[in-house]
Protein backbone atom coordinates (compact mmCIF):
# COMPACT_ATOMS: atom_id res chain seq x y z
CA UNK A 1 0.00 0.00 0.00
CA UNK A 2 1.33 3.38 -1.05
CA UNK A 3 0.99 6.50 1.49
CA UNK A 4 -0.68 9.36 -0.19
CA UNK A 5 -0.08 13.03 0.65
CA UNK A 6 -4.30 13.27 1.89
CA UNK A 7 -5.33 17.07 2.01
CA UNK A 8 -8.71 18.67 2.58
CA UNK A 9 -9.60 21.87 1.54
CA UNK A 10 -11.83 24.47 2.33
CA UNK A 11 -14.43 23.59 -0.27
CA UNK A 12 -14.25 19.91 1.56
CA UNK A 13 -15.18 21.58 4.61
CA UNK A 14 -17.73 23.81 3.01
CA UNK A 15 -19.17 20.63 1.86
CA UNK A 16 -19.20 19.64 6.10
CA UNK A 17 -21.34 22.06 7.01
CA UNK A 18 -23.79 21.60 4.65
CA UNK A 19 -24.05 17.93 4.99
CA UNK A 20 -24.37 19.53 9.18
CA UNK A 21 -27.17 21.51 7.91
CA UNK A 22 -28.90 18.40 5.78
CA UNK A 23 -28.58 15.61 9.11
CA UNK A 24 -30.23 18.72 11.25
CA UNK A 25 -32.87 19.94 8.88
CA UNK A 26 -33.71 16.06 8.61
CA UNK A 27 -33.74 15.52 12.52
CA UNK A 28 -30.27 12.70 12.02
CA UNK A 29 -28.95 14.57 15.78
CA UNK A 30 -30.82 13.66 19.01
CA UNK A 31 -31.37 16.92 21.45
CA UNK A 32 -28.28 16.59 23.92
CA UNK A 33 -25.96 16.43 20.53
CA UNK A 34 -27.64 19.93 19.21
CA UNK A 35 -25.10 21.89 21.27
CA UNK A 36 -21.86 19.93 20.15
CA UNK A 37 -23.01 19.71 16.70
CA UNK A 38 -23.88 23.01 16.53
CA UNK A 39 -20.84 24.01 18.15
CA UNK A 40 -18.50 22.13 15.41
CA UNK A 41 -20.15 23.47 12.56
CA UNK A 42 -19.92 27.30 13.34
CA UNK A 43 -16.04 26.75 14.00
CA UNK A 44 -15.87 24.64 10.78
CA UNK A 45 -18.27 27.49 8.89
CA UNK A 46 -16.10 30.20 10.66
CA UNK A 47 -13.10 28.62 9.21
CA UNK A 48 -14.37 28.34 5.99
CA UNK A 49 -15.49 31.75 6.03
CA UNK A 50 -11.75 33.14 6.65
CA UNK A 51 -9.98 31.16 4.44
CA UNK A 52 -12.55 30.97 0.90
CA UNK A 53 -10.46 32.65 -1.38
CA UNK A 54 -12.51 36.00 -2.50
CA UNK A 55 -14.95 35.50 -5.59
CA UNK A 56 -13.39 37.50 -8.80
CA UNK A 57 -14.98 40.90 -9.74
CA UNK A 58 -16.96 40.49 -13.18
CA UNK A 59 -15.30 43.39 -14.64
CA UNK A 60 -17.52 42.95 -17.42
CA UNK A 61 -20.30 44.72 -15.80
CA UNK A 62 -20.32 48.49 -15.46
CA UNK A 63 -20.84 50.06 -11.79
CA UNK A 64 -23.86 51.58 -10.75
CA UNK A 65 -23.76 55.19 -9.33
CA UNK A 66 -24.05 55.09 -5.67
CA UNK A 67 -26.17 57.98 -5.68
CA UNK A 68 -29.25 58.80 -7.22
CA UNK A 69 -28.49 61.32 -10.29
CA UNK A 70 -32.17 62.46 -11.08
CA UNK A 71 -32.90 65.82 -10.17
CA UNK A 72 -36.65 65.44 -10.05
CA UNK A 73 -36.00 63.21 -6.92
Amino acid sequence: MTEENVQIGVADLEAVVQIIDACSQRGAFKGDELASVGNVRNRIAAFVKANKPAEPVDETQPELPLEDTNENG
